[in-house]
């Protein structure tokens, strides 16, 4: 398997990826370039898709929309491929989970429109950047996420709770996480919730509906952003005949730097 990490170009471990030498996670790689949870939904549910981001700007912070049954995202970067340019996709029929294809070549149609939006990984970057560690960057894992109880605001058939991604921090931390990410809101922003899970439905910290087990230290506390699975979930609930997304931890990796995407 082809080695990626934080130092190759965009164009590299997309290259990587498109071959399948690459079926793991993004995390980690290509620092300073932006990366993007991907939507993939037939054309005449793409409206109320849109107003549903709109509305859900935290979860679904969009960064491009393609043309109906374009494969390659419109400002993103050069010679992109949304069917092969990430590690692992989900395919969703009725609202169920049917399958996690390493490339979506054979189910591509002419009426698809692919949202693309933003990703953790790029704040938390920054959040390196200013001395604060991102524990499970440093145990190369996938990221903790959990369904909560934190409602979503419905647009046509999109309705459900929001997703969130969790890094466990010293409070010391948290608080300048939070003072960083409030700048980037295109890439979920300041957090929604910190310590006591319980309160946003979460009933077993340690046991993550997606992602891995997190990484926590001994006086850390639990710190929440919303995550970009929750199109997932509204997704699931809007029981589409077809949809394709990523699979989570698994994201497209683009030419945008992460410093243009502060206060956007």
């Amino acid at each position: 398997m082809t080695s990626l990490d934080a130092t190759v170009s965009p164009a590299e471990a997309r290259t990587a990826i498109r071959r399948g030498d690459w079926p793991t996670t993004t995390t980690g790689i290509a620092n300073g370039y932006a990366q993007a949870n991907l939507v993939i939904i037939p054309e005449n549910h793409a409206a109320d898709f849109l107003r549903f981001c709109l509305a859900n700007r935290a979860a679904c912070p969009v960064l491009d929309v393609s043309e109906p049954g374009s494969f390659h995202p419109q400002v993103l970067g050069e010679a992109i491929d949304l069917r092969t340019d990430v590690p692992r996709y989900r395919v969703y029929e009725d609202g169920e989970l049917v399958d996690e294809p390493a490339d979506l070549v054979s189910r591509w149609r002419q009426d698809l429109v692919t949202f693309s939006l933003g990703c953790s990984f790029s704040f938390e970057e920054s959040l390196l950047a200013e001395g604060v560690p991102v524990r499970h960057m440093a145990a190369r894992t996938i990221v903790p996420m959990y369904r909560t109880t934190i409602p979503l605001i419905p647009a046509g058939p999109f309705h459900g709770s929001y997703v969130v991604s969790m890094r466990a921090m010293s409070p010391a931390d948290a608080i300048r996480a939070i003072q960083i990410t409030t700048d980037m809101p295109s890439v979920h922003g300041a957090p929604l919730h910190l310590a006591r899970p319980e309160l946003i439905g979460i009933d077993d910290i340690h046991q993550p509906d997606f992602g891995d087990a997190p990484v926590m230290e001994a006086g850390d506390i639990p710190v929440f952003w919303a995550c970009g699975v929750t199109p997932q979930i509204a997704l699931m609930n809007a029981r589409l005949p077809f949809a394709m997304a990523h699979a989570p931890g698994h994201m497209l990796i683009t030419d945008i730097p992460n410093h243009r995407l502060k206060y956007r």
